[in-house]
């Protein structure tokens, strides 16, 4: 099994839309993944940052995936690109680490 595991940090407003705002709107959308691509996740958590001391990252996805060759599906495909095009234009950094369990 391979963990994916990604971080972001958000900026103060975009999209017309506060961090917060878009927190939601991008954890929402994550959620929605494994719904939209049966099979392909095994499993996702998703969370928001809830201790606020200005070095945290703000979002956290945690998801698990049958093999390298089923990550790799789920990066590629336009589900879940549509959701990466959001994630870009709203955050300020990011990091990921995929390792097996």
């Amino acid at each position: 099994m391979i963990r994916h595991v990604v971080i972001w940090k958000f900026k103060e407003k975009a999209e017309g839309y506060d961090r917060s705002t878009n927190l939601e709107r991008v954890k929402g959308e994550l959620e929605a993944l494994p719904l939209r691509m049966p099979g392909v996740i095994q499993r996702m958590e998703v969370g928001i940052n809830s201790l606020e001391n200005g070095t945290n990252f703000d979002l956290i996805l945690v998801a698990d995936f049958d093999s390298y060759e089923a990550l790799a599906s789920y990066l590629a495909n336009p589900e879940h690109q549509k959701v990466a095009d959001l994630v870009m234009r709203v955050r300020e950094q990011r990091a990921a680490v995929d390792y097996e369990v």
